[in-house]
């Protein structure tokens, strides 16, 4: 249901899913208290706020005026869980989420219509969440993908097997023009768009483990100037921190939503 985060349908476009496929499009994020998540994205990476065409509990957030990601105060209301969600461009919701059922995966909600597209939020054979977009993009996908998020990266327990299940779901690696790049780097399966690295997958998290920071899931990491000082707006504004270095911290909003700052000059 992370779907209704998408942004209001009146933002420029200028690129649809049809051009720019495979690759990650948006990250949404529902949360409990939509007035302290306004607060706390907003001093950690420096947020705006703009209203979205969903209803009072949903907002987009801006980033040096771009739409970055979607926020949707429903997780109480809807009884979801408080996450972080990755968004897939591709050219046909239905076709991917047939995809996806027939290997193992499954869907939570649609997919359905919201023009001027197609979402549905899915689940992979190991369990980690994430959502498929059809229709036009948020803005400019380069513009998305330079302002704020660096990439999201998958922890799951098999790095090879979930590459295999996301490259015939989302077409990584096919004879399309414009298709993902997907190779073998330093231990992790590195998927590129246009020549930048825009997800990666690494094996390690346990599948039936009880702390669920290591259970399959992606992790969205947003990329920011100045990692020690989202550390410490985080820390102030109610958020708490996993764990944290010179380049790179994880954090854990107010509301339990977890997330990783890196640095840009990691990125």
């Amino acid at each position: 249901m992370n779907h209704d985060t998408r942004p209001p349908s009146a933002t420029k476009t200028v690129r649809s899913t049809h051009s720019v496929f495979g690759a990650p499009c948006w990250v949404s994020l529902t949360s409990r208290d939509q007035q302290a998540t306004e607060e706390f994205y907003g001093a950690v990476l420096g947020w705006k706020w703009q209203p979205a065409k969903l209803g009072d509990r949903f907002r987009v957030a801006l980033a040096d005026g771009t739409p970055v990601a979607g926020i949707a105060a429903v997780a109480s209301m809807w009884q979801m869980a408080v996450a972080w969600t990755p968004y897939f461009a591709v050219p046909s919701a239905d076709e991917a989420a047939a995809r996806a059922q027939e290997r193992g995966g499954t869907t939570a909600v649609g997919p359905l219509s919201f023009p001027p597209g197609r979402a549905a939020l899915l689940a992979d054979r190991d369990g980690a969440a994430f959502g498929i977009w059809e229709g036009e993009l948020v803005a400019n996908w380069e513009s998305w993908h330079q302002a704020q998020p660096a990439f999201i990266k998958l922890h799951t327990r098999d790095a090879f097997d979930a590459a295999i299940f996301y490259g015939e779901v989302l077409d990584w690696a096919s004879d399309r023009p414009g298709c993902c790049e997907v190779r073998y780097e330093a231990g992790e399966v590195v998927l590129r768009s246009r020549g930048d690295v825009v997800a990666r997958i690494e094996s390690g998290a346990l599948e039936a483990a009880p702390d669920p920071t290591i259970r399959p899931h992606w992790q969205v990491h947003f990329a920011v100037s100045d990692v020690a000082a989202c550390v410490r707006a985080a820390e102030v504004h109610g958020g708490s921190v996993l764990s944290k270095g010179s380049e790179e911290a994880r954090l854990r909003d107010p509301d339990g939503a977890q997330f990783t700052v890196t640095s840009r000059r990691e990125r």
